[in-house]
């Protein structure tokens, strides 16, 4: 069989190119741990492992995140529970209706009242005293972000009953330090066991997420989770409107 000899100096080039591609395989290639990208919360996560399909380049499955969410973590606040992370309880950035308020908890008292057979006046500590309850729930926020996080408190519903709601309430308004007031129904509460929370992730609550109690509005938009809730007040008034609900936001704010 007769072969065509390639020029002279294309056999030369051809064994430059040899010469460069075996050096390039003798080289270590660069192990990257942990590569960010960006999560659906605009905090940093990590890709998939590609280690399968390239033995020298290997992803850590580790999570890792951005340092300005890292630097939201408080001190001795756990990040992980049960396999499942957990954002840190101081969000984003403020956006309650006067700035984030300061409650002196000497003088604190959560008010029951409205409709009830007794108004009760309780301490902080006194809430505390009831069965304590755990939840792992998401809050999702109307700008966009959102916060898992490690939530302890009480029910909602076992706090009514110290007041002993009247037959006709059938919806409660939640009133804080700083004048914002939002409402659920009765009905919701009981049924999905609401809790009003009083920990974040193991750590009292951090005074951006509503110390000294938050209500935790699960399937709700964020502007139900009420914070530095100081009164909870029983009506007839299914129509009552909180403030962004007065101001066209939806009264129902359930999530889709």
């Amino acid at each position: 069989m007769n072969r065509r000899l390639l020029p002279a100096r294309s056999a030369i080039t051809l064994l430059l190119v040899g010469l460069l591609l075996s050096f390039a395989g003798c080289q270590k290639q660069p192990t990257l741990s942990g590569l960010p990208t960006t999560g659906p919360d605009g905090t940093a996560g990590t890709t998939a492992n590609s280690e399968a399909t390239n033995p020298t380049f290997t992803l850590s499955t580790t999570d890792v995140r951005s340092s300005a969410t890292l630097s939201r973590y408080r001190t001795n606040e756990i990040r992980e529970y049960e396999g499942a992370r957990l954002d840190p309880a101081v969000g984003p950035r403020d956006n309650s209706i006067a700035g984030v308020q300061s409650v002196d908890i000497d003088t604190y008292r959560l008010t029951i009242d409205g409709l009830v057979r007794q108004d009760r006046l309780l301490t902080y500590a006194e809430v505390q005293a009831l069965a304590p309850e755990l939840r792992l729930i998401t809050l999702y926020c109307v700008e966009g972000w959102q916060a898992t996080i490690l939530w302890q408190g009480v029910l909602l519903d076992e706090l009514i009953g110290l007041a002993e709601a009247l037959p006709q309430a059938n919806t409660v308004i939640f009133h804080a330090h700083d004048g914002y007031t939002t409402s659920l129904p009765l009905d919701t509460i009981r049924s999905r066991a609401l809790i009003l929370a009083y920990q974040a992730n193991q750590l009292p609550l951090p005074p951006e997420m509503g110390y000294p109690f938050i209500v935790v509005a699960e399937a709700k938009q964020g502007y139900k989770w009420a914070r530095w809730v100081t009164r909870i007040e029983l009506t007839d008034d299914p129509s009552y409107r909180g403030f962004w609900e007065s101001r066209g936001f939806d009264n129902d704010a359930e999530l889709d």
